[in-house]
């Protein structure tokens, strides 16, 4: 009778499976809590210790380590000194393994106790799935419970092919090798400040793209912790590679501020509008006129739901892609004959773990009022870590974040102080140029973007183009704040603000020349305020 090993963490559809195969004539092997949830459902099925006729040993430690296991699994059936070799020791063929592992990343995020994290390496697991993996010519594993159909199905037409086999050969290492990076990421991070001899990278395909950056070029989004997998959804059309980066960068703006009613616009990875207004269709319309030239096919986030009356006033425009963390059927009817539009939802009921949670914990996101109306926000996950690739390997870092407590302990370095509401377009503007490339500046005014010059060599230069921009598009400046990611080294920028109207600057400080910009600051009669923090986004 053909033997089939069946040992899982997670017993979704385990029973269903087991009943198909035994109903095709295979005998079960199972373990603890899989061998309950098999009995109780009164299919036949042998333990493991019973086969080997070996106990379980160190509180279950020891359980599928045995030559009869491992043995039945790895023989090669067309080898004469295998077969003889199993013969002679009582080894009897195993031609299915079904395994999914201990809960390691789960316990992680549920516990800080290191003896349970410890309890939840799986050893016996990944041993079994390696050597079926490994026997794939004869044996077939299987490690997610998504393809238990395809294997009965497969089975049951006499499809169990070499091509299957070797699919679920390739998914099977693709298991055991996320897990061992999950566990070596872990102890890195506990034991040596997430920075050790080796980092791993590991992430689960969620979609092909028809292509990459360019149409030469082979592209596919790949998430890690879930977020993607389960927020995502695809409502109209299909994202491309560059709509997802856009989609990220827009999506890390309009999140910035909690449940407050913020849109973002995005074209080729920085803000082109931005703005919070009472209303989602107020901030729209701010947002829209910061540059409605450039907004044209770009990429929209709404931190909230699209109503039918919104969907109307942004039907007036070309948008390539809109993501909100709902768009009801009515808005969506609005959009059904714009052919070229794209439409995604991502919710914040969706956020990932509970170290992530207390990873936000300071983040300008996480009031206490925005987790009260996550249910009408949109989501962006936070990662611990940030890294990108050069020629030859990839810088790694600790991700940034814009804490409350940096705005809120700003140094007022000027005479001048500002108001209440200059502050709050100050927290505005120092946000939008800590997300956005540098060098930048960003001018804001009543609550919206106005002006915005990004990714020059030069600050100054930014601050031209920014108010040559806001000029072009018949914006009055006189009024606003302006915000810089990184210090001003010389008073340039100051005159030129000045010169606009701006009446309060915040940076981050630290310029040799400081003393020179405080008193260009207090010439022009301008609050200027210091963080102490840079956040250079290159």
């Amino acid at each position: 009778m053909k033997k089939a090993l069946l040992s899982v963490s997670d017993k979704s559809g385990i029973v269903e499976f087991a009943r198909e195969l035994v109903a095709l004539g295979f005998e079960i092997l199972s373990t603890g809590g899989t061998l309950n949830a098999l009995r109780q459902a009164k299919i036949p099925a042998t333990e493991v210790s019973q086969y080997t006729q070996s106990p379980e040993l160190f509180g279950g430690r020891v359980k599928t380590l045995h030559p009869k296991i491992h043995g039945g699994i790895l023989y090669r059936r067309e080898n004469p000194q295998d077969i003889a070799d199993a013969k002679t020791h009582g080894i009897e063929p195993i031609s299915l393994v079904c395994v999914n592992l201990y809960p390691f990343y789960e316990t992680t995020q549920r516990t800080d106790d290191f003896s349970e994290i410890i309890e939840n390496i799986d050893i016996g697991g990944p041993s079994m799935v390696r050597a079926a993996a490994k026997a794939y010519e004869n044996v077939l594993i299987i490690t997610d419970p998504s393809d238990y159909t395809l294997a009965i199905e497969a089975l049951r037409s006499n499809q169990n092919t070499l091509e299957l086999r070797r699919s679920m050969m390739i998914k099977a290492f693709s298991h055991t090798a996320h897990y061992d990076a999950t566990i070596a990421n872990y102890m890195n991070e506990r034991f040596s400040g997430g920075f050790g001899e080796r980092v791993f990278i590991s992430g689960k395909k969620i979609l092909q793209t028809r292509y990459g950056e360019n149409p030469h070029q082979q592209g596919a989004l790949y998430g890690f912790g879930g977020f993607w997998e389960r927020g995502f959804r695809v409502l109209k059309g299909e994202p491309s590679f560059n709509n997802l980066t856009d989609i990220n960068s827009a999506i890390a703006l309009a999140s910035s501020f909690g449940a407050q009613k913020a849109v973002s616009i995005i074209k080729h990875g920085n803000p082109c509008g931005f703005a919070i207004k009472d209303t989602l269709l107020e901030s729209y319309r701010a947002a829209l006129a910061c540059d409605s030239l450039s907004a044209y096919g770009g990429v929209v986030a709404v931190n909230g739901v699209v109503d039918e009356e919104l969907a109307n006033e942004m039907s007036k425009t070309f948008i390539e892609v809109l993501v909100a963390s709902e768009i009801t059927q009515q808005a969506q009817a609005v959009f059904a004959s714009k052919k070229r539009m794209k439409l995604f939802s991502i919710n914040a009921l969706c956020a990932d773990s509970r170290a992530e949670s207390s990873s936000r914990e300071q983040r300008l996101d996480s009031t206490p009022e925005s987790r009260d109306q996550n249910a009408s926000a949109i989501a962006l996950s936070y990662d611990r870590y940030d890294f990108k690739h050069i020629r030859g390997g990839f810088v790694y870092q600790q991700s940034d974040v814009i804490t409350r407590d940096e705005l809120a302990n700003a140094t007022c370095k000027s005479a001048r102080q500002a108001s209440p509401e200059l502050l709050q377009d100050l927290h505005i503007a120092y946000v939008i140029a800590a997300l956005t490339k540098s060098n930048c500046v960003a001018y804001v005014k009543d609550g919206a973007l106005i002006a915005i010059g990004m990714g020059m060599t030069s600050r100054v230069d930014a601050s031209r183009a920014a108010l040559a921009k806001a000029k072009d598009m018949g914006l009055e400046t006189r009024g606003c704040v302006l915000a810089s990611e990184a210090f001003f080294p010389f008073r340039d920028s100051i005159d030129l603000a000045a010169q606009a109207g701006v009446r309060a600057i915040i940076e981050p400080g630290g310029s040799l020349r400081d003393d020179e910009v405080i008193a260009a600051a207090d010439e022009h009669d301008i609050a200027l305020y210091f963080t102490g923090v840079r956040h250079f986004l290159h």
